[in-house]
């Protein structure tokens, strides 16, 4: 009796523990969309206050004040083109250096696993002060290929775990066959990797869409700005336009949050597969 009551008081606990921390992580997101009806002198009065109605005037205009369009276009191709490229070039310079043991290869692996605790604050001022002198700013393809370059060496010290367990003999029976290198990468190699493409491309996705400060660096023409740059619009000098700046905040997570509930099951799949590597 008394060791089901520590089983039942134990689930319970862990019950309310989860609870907790769920209320935790999603109550940002509650008061961002309750503010999002609100007027500025509701919000500044009383932020926790429900809103006497669902007054959709604050997301028209945030919708026409960040050229949401434009916005949503400029920050899917950036994440979109740099989530393919990163998931290509890192799955197959992976696949490089696990099939290629030389020593050159080694220290380049462990070049790139070095170069992720290197801060980007710490880059970023040269990193600006070079393309600009190459007259390289203001390009989306400049920001897609930074991405690429800041998120390569992440990408392919996962990747390169997972190749291990790729078994060569695999490959050796696909060249057997006539098929070359290239063809063996992408029809054997390449989809058994799908599990974590789908990891490495949602995080991401995450990152890239949610990516304030770089875009802010490289991208300076209103045209070509992203969802969260276009969010700065609503900061006046001397006043912030609280109400379109929470119901533009939404508009911007809100296709993000879409991609990851419906992507989520792959996330935990890779994860598991990883930790069992």
């Amino acid at each position: 009796m008394d060791t089901a009551r520590k089983g039942f008081a134990g689930v319970w606990l862990k019950t309310v523990g989860l609870a907790l921390v769920l209320a935790l992580f999603i109550f940002p997101f509650i008061f961002l969309l309750i503010n999002s009806f609100k007027a500025n002198t509701a919000i500044t009065s009383n932020p926790l206050s429900l809103p006497p109605s669902l007054d959709w005037t604050n997301y028209r205009n945030a919708f026409e004040k960040m050229s949401y369009t434009a916005s949503f276009l400029n920050s899917l191709t950036v994440t979109v083109l740099g989530v393919a490229l990163i998931s290509l070039f890192a799955a197959m310079t992976a696949h490089y250096f696990v099939r290629n043991q030389t020593k050159f290869n080694q220290y380049t692996f462990m070049m790139m696993v070095a170069a992720m605790i290197i801060p980007f604050q710490a880059i970023m001022i040269p990193l600006v002060k070079i393309y600009g002198t190459l007259n390289m700013l203001d390009n989306k393809w400049a920001l897609i290929y930074m991405y690429l370059g800041f998120g390569s060496p992440l990408a392919v010290f996962i990747y390169h775990g997972f190749v291990k367990g790729v078994p060569a003999e695999l490959e050796e029976a696909a060249l057997i066959d006539g098929c070359t290198r290239t063809q063996t990468f992408f029809r054997i190699v390449f989809p058994v990797l799908a599990p974590t493409t789908a990891t490495i491309s949602i995080l991401n996705v995450l990152w890239i869409w949610n990516d304030f400060l770089l875009p802010s660096l490289i991208l300076v023409s209103p045209h070509n700005r992203t969802l969260p740059l276009s969010t700065f619009s609503f900061y006046g000098t001397y006043s912030v336009d609280y109400g379109p700046l929470m119901a533009g905040l939404v508009l911007t997570i809100l296709p993000v949050m879409l991609v990851y509930l419906f992507a989520q099951r792959y996330i935990i799949q890779g994860v598991m597969q990883g930790s069992i590597k």
